[in-house]
């Protein structure tokens, strides 16, 4: 079994990993820090957890295509494609800079449809396959200081949404975790309880799924 798991980092990346690392499955990461990459396959590595890590920055969307269409080619039975990627660059409406909201936008969501494109088709032959999206609250609740992340989150939350209504009838689940607070261990947003909502939905009958659980 075989998780990719893109926008690798120390908080729900590592967690997901983990927890799909207990069960077996074997993990690919992308992230743009290729020597963070090798951090974490030694921490897995220790863990019993089999990973390799892929540094790109998702950001450049010439080079993360080229990637996604590699492992595309070298994993097609891939069980499991998590977006967990997002950037953070505060600023209100008419004060945000523009090439940071496209760059942003290329993060938030565009890696996330790049990502779908490579991988589902794949699924869709086999009729089976899991696709995970990492959501957050602004998509539900858009503070003025957040405008790039909010408009991001709302994107992708929507596009998790159609992939959902798209995927279905080729035996494809789709879903999303949307998280309306703050990341951190010892709280209702801790990163192991966000990666046991994602295990918990994997686990879930096609005839009891629920495209997304709001945390």
């Amino acid at each position: 079994m075989k998780l990719l798991l893109i926008g690798m980092g120390p908080g729900i990346g590592l967690s997901v990993v983990r927890r799909f690392g207990r069960e077996g499955f074997e993990a690919l990461l992308v992230a743009r820090n290729a020597e963070k990459l090798k951090g974490f396959e030694q921490a897995l590595a220790h863990e019993g957890i089999q990973s390799r890590g892929y540094p790109c920055d998702i950001a450049d969307e010439a080079a993360f295509s080229a990637l996604l269409q590699q492992l595309a080619e070298e994993h097609p039975d891939l069980d499991v494609l998590h977006y967990n990627a997002s950037a953070f660059n505060p600023a209100p409406p008419t004060a945000v800079s523009l090439p940071v909201f496209h760059s942003d936008f290329r993060i938030n969501v565009v890696g996330a449809l790049l990502a779908a494109q490579a991988f589902v088709p794949r699924m869709k032959e086999r009729g089976s396959g899991t696709v995970f999206i990492t959501g957050g609250g602004s998509a539900l609740k858009a503070p003025a200081e957040l405008v790039s992340l909010s408009i991001g989150k709302a994107g992708v939350r929507n596009l998790a949404m159609c992939l959902a209504e798209e995927c279905a009838p080729h035996g494809i689940r789709v879903g999303t975790v949307t998280v309306c607070g703050m990341v951190q261990p010892g709280t209702k947003y801790d990163p192991d309880h966000i990666a046991d909502l994602f295990w918990e939905m994997y686990q879930t009958p096609p005839a009891s799924w629920k495209r997304e659980i709001v945390l």
